[in-house]
């Protein structure tokens, strides 16, 4: 359950996304944004620990910061494998991964269980 409500959540992170950055950003339809959710979601599992790996020295030098460019890496990778779903540019995949970090640092939450109980 916990799987589907935080898809759901990065669903609708990724349409607030799509949203604010309208021009340099698109897809056709709501089910675009979904399989774009999952696809960022399994990257964001398989892909992404593998390259945080391989980067630790460029992230431990920008302490950190480096960390904005390997969620673009992320955002551009989903734009290339979901059609429908469209990046203009790195910049704008950065300007992207910036805002949905701040959203999902709100949402993050969401969905889990109270571990006090």
């Amino acid at each position: 359950m916990y799987l589907l409500i935080r898809w759901i959540v990065n669903t609708l992170a990724l349409f607030v996304v799509v949203t604010l950055l309208r021009p340099h950003l698109s897809a056709h339809t709501v089910v675009t944004l979904a399989i774009a959710a999952a696809v960022l979601g399994l990257l964001n599992a398989i892909v992404k620990p593998i390259l945080v790996v391989l980067t630790f020295p460029i992230t431990v030098v920008t302490l950190g910061l480096f960390l904005i460019v390997l969620n673009a890496i992320m955002l551009e990778l989903t734009a290339w494998l979901v059609p429908g779903f469209r990046i203009e540019s790195f910049g704008w995949a950065l300007a992207a991964a910036i805002v949905l970090g701040l959203i999902s640092l709100v949402t993050h939450g969401i969905g889990r269980r109270d571990s006090s109980r």
